[in-house]
């Protein structure tokens, strides 16, 4: 084995219960990619290679579980009508689909991996990408196989929403038949876009339909579900086992205690309330629900065009009343768990040794310093 000793850490965040917090003067040491010790730099055992880091902080990299990367076009004009008070309702999504289709592969693949390169220069290892660019079973195969070249977190959308022209019901025939039959091989999660207020998009029975398609199909289950107004698609996605329920910006009452009983994770995507000037969710309420909370991007044109962990972590932090620590937890473990994964989102031994590097002596600089780009992803 190769060993890796990273030192000089002045304050290692590792979401390890044993140390109770940050450690500080810390060191790590991986082996062929794994943490192999984690503690005290003085502590700190011999090894094959050396990195200084010379007084940074390091965070676990975060985990974007919510992306949509692969498309082609620019919906920069209709993000400036939403300043001028346009109200989103999910319409400019067939625009990408339209710019999408038409995009050759190695266009959207470049786009594809500038994007990654530009969400690790940032702080993020791992990610989540979702297909629903493509609406015809020729292109949304196309934009799972460019996803699964750069992450094993791939997801199928087709029911993203329903093409204009096309019945309804041949159209969720088509998602719940040929296309999910075609989009499987390359898929790990099905997801659906569940929000009866767009007519767009797939109301509860309709997603239901979707989702009970692809859990037979051998995927597992994400939920798009109350971003515009209230709706069934938590209690469906807790119904049917899903991993995570995102935007969650309307929950009743019984959404929330629901949740709180639950092993779903609510992913929040504080970006996009950002960019539409659209009400943010209420983290403070889920949290103190007891709720498992999830931080991610939903990088996409239309609604969020940043790949910025750190972005979220300020505005979760700024508008939902997180504390930096809880939306940092966020941010890195609560992501693996929305994507059930146990060897990304912490640095215990074991995991990946994947860190997010901050030029800065503290994990709260991510909010204290908002728009500054001090984390960088370093994978051992």
């Amino acid at each position: 084995m190769t060993s890796h000793l990273v030192t000089g850490i002045g304050e290692l965040t590792t979401h390890d219960d044993r140390f109770g917090g940050p450690l500080l003067d810390a060191a790590l040491v991986a082996e062929d990619g794994r943490v192999a010790w984690v503690g005290p730099a003085a502590d700190a055992p011999d090894a094959d290679r050396r990195t200084d880091l010379a007084g940074a902080a390091v965070v676990p990299g975060f985990v974007d579980s919510h992306t949509h990367l692969v498309f082609g076009g620019d919906r920069s004009a209709e993000f400036e009508a939403r300043m001028a008070g346009t109200i989103y309702t999910g319409g400019g999504i067939m625009t990408t689909v339209a710019t999408t289709r038409a995009t050759s592969e190695d266009q959207l693949r470049a786009r594809l991996r500038g994007l990654v390169d530009e969400a690790r220069g940032q702080g993020t290892t791992t990610l989540e990408i979702k297909s629903g660019y493509g609406l015809d079973v020729e292109t949304e195969v196309r934009l799972l196989r460019l996803a699964g070249e750069v992450t094993p977190e791939t997801t199928f959308l087709g029911a993203h929403v329903v093409p204009p022209g096309i019945d309804r019901a041949e159209y969720l025939a088509l998602v719940t038949g040929p296309m999910l039959e075609a989009c499987a091989p390359h898929a790990r999660w099905a997801d659906v876009f569940c929000e009866p207020a767009s007519p767009l998009a797939f109301d509860g029975d309709e997603a239901r339909e979707v989702l009970v398609a692809a859990r037979a199909a051998g995927l597992r289950l994400r939920v798009h579900a109350n971003q515009l107004a209230p709706g069934p698609g938590v209690q469906l996605a807790l119904e049917l086992g899903a991993a995570s329920v995102d935007h969650c910006t309307y929950l009743s009452n019984a959404d929330v205690a629901a949740l709180a009983d639950s092993r779903t994770v609510a992913t929040l995507l504080p970006g996009v309330e950002f960019s539409t000037r659209s009400p943010y969710p209420e983290a403070r309420r889920m949290l103190d629900a007891g709720v498992e909370v999830a931080l991610a991007s939903d990088c996409n044109p239309g609604t969020c065009y940043s790949t910025s962990m750190p972005l979220m972590i300020a505005l979760a932090v700024r508008e939902m009343r997180m504390t930096v620590a809880e939306a940092v937890r966020a941010a890195t473990l609560g992501g693996a768990h929305a994507l059930l994964r146990d060897d990304v989102g912490h640095l215990r031994v074991g995991a990946r040794a994947d860190l997010a590097v901050l030029d800065a002596p503290s994990y709260r600089h991510l909010a204290y310093r908002p728009g500054v780009p001090i984390a960088k992803a370093l994978t051992l």
